[in-house]
């Protein structure tokens, strides 16, 4: 079994699987930062394709195994009932293997290696397959990590390092973290749109203005509707019970809205859109500025899960951690983990961290 490769490592060989959208652009945006990237595809015409926009070196027939040294890292960007499979004989001949799948749990329960680290970039296109495929698609889109109690450490470091490289910000939820909170920000507002569109879309068969009438608020609420459907069936069946239950609790509150408008409630309904206007206005914006952020120096024990169990309680007090290392002891069993979180939320991460039994120090950047 090929040992993970180092943190801090420099950019090596890439074996894409997958070279759709979302694999088309890691190829196109890992070669732009030096890697050599091999492409691997069961359609032969779309790997062809992938080596004449430049998303790939060289193609390697799905099934086979390559020649030469094991890749450094392999990117799985099948649909999400072809990952674990995939990923298991990938672990053959790879360092590291990630997954770019929107489903998680089931995932990295069926893959079961240390050295994989299930993966989700939240990012995508209206243009459907390889030819919207974009080097830049990366840039400032929230990328997921689902890191677990066995992960491990330089496989995660290696997958975030590339991830990080490509622009984008890097979220570690658990795995079924992930998929519940994926159903309620991708996929029911998929859904969601996918019905919002239908229902106009049979209105205006009846009335053929009614489309041509569709404001900028209608549009950019439906956006997401022109995504490639094909994925969402197999993305539905992998994640079906998180979907059913965020469904559910948009059903109960559509129907408390209507409510409101049936008994002409002004004040309720002027409640609901205040706390919806606030709420909107608070999402997370990307920080940039050295001087809103602190370092945290966590000693921890060289055991597995210490480094999920930090990056998941981050995330479920909502901290983004920006950038971490590991500075390993020479001596001993200990390590120092260095992460890099807001200003303002480094007290509570802080006070979290020795409620866990941690020793944090805090230190302004």
């Amino acid at each position: 079994m090929p040992p993970a490769a180092e943190p801090g490592s420099e950019p090596g060989r890439a074996l894409v699987i997958g070279t759709g959208l979302i694999g088309g652009s890691v190829g196109l945006a890992l070669r732009k930062r030096g890697w050599r990237v091999t492409g691997s595809d069961t359609d032969p015409a779309r790997g062809a394709r992938a080596l004449e926009v430049g998303a790939a070196d060289d193609l390697l027939e799905p099934g086979t195994r390559p020649e030469g040294p094991d890749f450094d890292l392999t990117v799985v960007a099948t649909p999400v009932d072809a990952v674990a499979p995939v990923a298991r004989a990938a672990l053959a001949f790879s360092r590291v293997v990630t997954d770019v799948a929107g489903v998680k749990a089931s995932v990295v329960g069926s893959v079961g290696d240390a050295r994989f680290v299930g993966g989700h970039p939240m990012a995508g296109s209206e243009q459907l397959g390889l030819d919207g495929a974009d080097p830049d698609l990366f840039e400032g889109a929230t990328w997921v990590l689902t890191p677990t109690a066995d992960t491990d450490p330089a496989a995660f470091t290696r997958v975030r390092e590339m991830a990080t490289s490509l622009g984008a910000h890097v979220v570690a939820v658990s795995p079924p973290d992930h998929d519940a909170l994926v159903a309620v920000v991708s996929h029911v507002p998929h859904l969601t749109a996918a019905a919002l569109m239908t229902l106009a879309s049979a209105g205006a068969e009846e009335h053929a203005s009614m489309l041509r009438l569709a404001a900028g608020g209608f549009r950019d609420m439906t956006r997401i509707a022109a995504g490639h459907p094909g994925i969402w069936p197999d993305i539905c069946a992998a994640n079906r019970d998180a979907i059913l239950e965020s469904l559910d609790g948009l059903i109960a509150k559509l129907d408390s809205v209507r409510g409101l408008v049936d008994r002409g409630d002004r004040s309720g309904l002027l409640d609901l859109l205040q706390r919806a206007h606030v709420a909107r206005r608070n999402l997370p914006a990307r920080l940039t500025r050295p001087e809103d952020l602190v370092e945290l120096r966590v000693p921890i024990p060289d055991r597995p899960g210490t480094l999920a169990e930090i990056t998941t309680l981050a995330a479920e007090l909502g901290v983004n951690i920006y950038d971490f290392g590991i500075a390993h002891s020479v001596e001993g069993d200990q390590g120092t983990l260095l992460i890099v979180v807001d200003a303002g939320l480094s007290d509570l991460m802080r006070g979290a961290l020795l409620g866990r039994g941690f020793r944090p120090s805090a230190q302004p950047l």
